[in-house]
């Protein structure tokens, strides 16, 4: 696969090239972000409800957050595994074509 400028492979109506490895700190980044302001809106949401919201707020929130970057980290690794096998899959295509032997992708 040709290293191509990103808009270039944005508009690639064929799907040749993938822009995920690319952009994917950014989304995490995002996420995380995200996450974080949800929990500071849960914990100030509980904590002015009750004297034992605070203290749940206190401890939910930031289990809250752990769990849920752990569960966005594996997300995106998944991705970016199945974006790699398909870029070696490719690979393994090209050189096969190259040496003229059969593909098993063809």
């Amino acid at each position: 696969m040709s290293e191509s400028g990103f808009l270039a492979s944005l508009f690639d109506l064929s799907f040749s090239e993938f822009i995920a490895a690319r952009i994917i700190k950014v989304v995490y980044v995002l996420m995380i972000a995200t996450l974080g302001l949800l929990c500071l809106s849960l914990f100030a949401a509980s904590a002015f409800q009750s004297f034992s919201g605070f203290f749940g707020a206190l401890v939910g929130c930031p289990l809250l957050f752990v769990v849920g970057v752990i569960y966005i980290r594996v997300c995106i690794e998944l991705t970016i595994v199945i974006f790699r096998i398909a870029e070696n899959i490719q690979v393994i295509a090209d050189a096969a074509r190259n040496t003229g032997a059969r593909s098993p992708v063809e």
